[in-house]
């Protein structure tokens, strides 16, 4: 008898005590003894008390924009971007002998454009001749994600050369 009383009072138990619980998170100044529970004494509710700056990044380091190298890895390692950071393409303008291939810089609208390597739709931010010298500089104006390619050689840098990359900036805490 004892043992049927207890498994009917348990699910009320259950729920007297979940509820206690939800009340008692939803004040957030609590007092137990010395310890103030409150926003602050949580981890992770609020971000850290920083002011961020803007960073410029050279896209692929000391290695600059060229065929061969796997930017998708250069972002990945260089993460987190922030909105306003500067991403800085620096590749050798193409010569009158031929012997350095054109490079250039184009913006997918879309990831499924960014995967086929699909320049219908992309736009060229920056033909071969602008990442001589300090380079091209693209600005990340807002929080979405931006799909980055070289749309030389009919797409084959950006199909076989591994000349593509996405990031997708966050926004900075302000405080």
């Amino acid at each position: 008898m004892a043992f049927a009383y207890n498994a009917q009072a348990f699910p009320l138990l259950a729920l007297l005590l979940s509820s206690m619980f939800a009340i008692g998170l939803g004040n957030y100044d609590f007092n137990w003894g010395s310890r103030t529970w409150n926003r602050t004494n949580l981890p992770y509710t609020q971000p850290p008390n920083v002011t961020h700056t803007s960073n410029r990044f050279i896209v692929g380091g000391s290695e600059n924009w060229h065929y061969g190298f796997n930017y998708m890895e250069w972002a990945r390692n260089n993460a987190p971007f922030f909105v306003n950071d500067t991403l800085v393409f620096k590749y050798d303008p193409p010569n009158a002998n031929g012997t350095v291939f054109p490079h250039s810089v184009y913006l997918f609208p879309n990831y499924w454009s960014f995967i086929k390597c699909d320049f219908k739709k992309a736009k060229r931010i920056a033909d071969p001749s602008e990442g001589a010298g300090e380079g091209f500089e693209f600005v990340l104006k807002k929080m979405q994600t931006y799909y980055f390619a070289c749309g030389e050689h009919k797409g084959i840098h950006c199909k076989t050369g591994n000349m593509k990359f996405a990031v997708m900036p966050l926004k900075h805490w302000r405080f």
